[in-house]
């Protein structure tokens, strides 16, 4: 194998694109193993390989058969790869440990803000059962599902006048309502 990959390496150094996906179908699995022991990152350690091929093919020129594994040689570019990837991501901040990952805020609202909306909901909702029906249901509908004054008369059988009457009184009946 160590001969064919040598050949296949002077094939890539003539620019033979068929070569290079020869090699990179029998060396890839490999060079994947050291850039994932290296990075601990399944997609940073697929991206360090790709990089490492991009590497062979512009220096494939430079490896000299002198009795070492060719193996030796991408082993070493892909293991320089992946430790340059590791260094970048640490530069960037984008390997983040475990105690600044657990300092990171939950996301959503506080245990204390959802207590708050839950109540300020309870007082709502309390409000609008205050209302007349066919009130409540024209304030739900233009307010929560976005229905306009024309659709909201035509569905309760009114005038497009009364329909604003409606919702202009039903809003200041709930305003002082959620202010006792």
């Amino acid at each position: 194998m160590s001969r064919e990959i040598e050949e296949l390496l002077g094939k890539v150094a003539l620019e033979d694109r068929k070569a290079l996906g020869q090699l990179y179908d029998r060396c890839s699995s490999k060079l994947f193993g050291v850039c994932l022991r290296v990075l601990k990152d399944r997609a940073a350690a697929e991206d360090a390989v790709q990089e490492s091929f991009v590497k062979v093919w512009r220096n494939a020129d430079r490896y000299a058969v002198n009795g070492l594994s060719p193996m030796t040689w991408l082993i070493t570019i892909a293991r320089n790869t992946a430790i340059d990837a590791l260094r970048a991501q640490r530069r960037a901040g984008t390997s983040a440990g475990l105690d600044e990952v657990l300092a990171m805020p939950a996301p959503g609202p506080s245990p204390e803000a959802a207590a708050v909306a839950a109540s300020e909901a309870s007082r709502i909702a309390g409000c609008m059962n205050e209302l007349e029906d066919d009130r409540r249901a024209a304030v739900r509908g233009a307010y929560l599902e976005g229905l306009s004054y024309n659709e909201l008369a035509a569905a309760a059988g009114v005038p497009l006048n009364t329909m604003r009457t409606w919702l202009r009184r039903s809003l200041m009946k709930l305003k002082d309502c959620l202010q006792r």
